[in-house]
C-alpha cells in the first residue's frame, strides 16, 4: 500500500460503520479470506488483498443500485485516506464499472466475489451446513442447476479463473480452502 497504510482493524471498523447486515458482513469476511488465500498463492501482500476483500461491498447496504455501488464507496474511501490500489481493486470487483482488471489483485477480487457467495449457498444446503462438506464437485454440480442461486452469474467464475490463469476446478478449490480458514466466523 504505497499511499496511506490502513490496518485490517480500521477496515473492519469502516465496514461495520456502513454495513449492519450480518450476512453482508459475513460475505465480506468470506471474500477477505479468499483474497488472503490468493495473496499467499501469488506471493502478494495478504493485508492489502484482505482489506480489498473486506471492503469491496462496504457501501452496498446503503447504496445497492448499480448507479451508486461501488461509486459512492469510492468517495468515502478517498475521504478516509485509502490508497489508489485499494480503491481500484474495489472498482474492479464489479463488472458494471467496466474497470479494466490489470493487476492480479484486481483479477482476484473479481474472481472470488460471486464464487464465495455461491460456495456459501452450497454449504447451506449440506446436511451439517458446513464448508467441510463442500468440494469442487458439489460446487460444479450446483453450477449446472440454473434455479440454484439463480441471481449468481456463473460466467463470472469461469472468467475469473481464466483471468487468474487457473482451471475452474483449481479456482473453486482455492476459494473453498480460503473460506475454510474462517469457517467458524462464517457459521459454516
Amino acid at each position: 500500500m504505497n499511499e496511506a497504510i490502513k490496518t485490517r482493524e480500521e477496515a473492519w471498523g469502516l465496514l461495520c460503520k456502513w454495513t449492519e447486515n450480518n450476512n453482508l458482513r459475513k460475505h465480506a469476511l468470506a471474500v477477505e479470506a479468499a483474497m488472503r488465500h490468493y495473496a499467499d498463492v501469488f506471493k502478494e501482500d495478504k493485508e492489502l488483498w484482505g482489506i480489498v476483500g473486506l471492503l469491496h461491498d462496504f457501501d452496498y447496504e446503503r447504496y445497492p443500485s448499480l448507479k451508486d455501488h461501488p461509486y459512492k464507496g469510492q468517495e468515502i474511501l478517498k475521504e478516509e485516506g485509502y490508497s489508489e490500489i485499494v480503491m481500484r481493486g474495489i472498482m474492479a470487483h464489479a463488472a458494471h464499472t467496466q474497470t479494466d482488471r490489470v493487476s492480479t489483485l484486481e483479477k482476484a477480487i473479481f474472481a472470488v466475489d460471486e464464487l464465495s457467495g455461491f460456495i456459501v449457498a452450497v454449504a447451506l444446503i449440506k446436511p451439517n451446513k458446513s464448508l467441510a462438506e463442500v468440494d469442487v464437485k458439489s460446487v460444479k454440480k450446483k453450477m449446472k442447476q440454473k434455479a440454484f442461486a439463480a441471481v449468481v452469474n456463473r460466467e463470472d467464475f469461469i472468467t475469473g479463473a481464466k483471468e487468474l490463469q487457473l482451471s475452474l476446478d483449481d479456482h473453486i478449490n482455492h476459494v473453498i480452502l480460503g473460506m475454510r480458514d474462517i469457517a467458524n466466523e462464517l457459521g459454516l
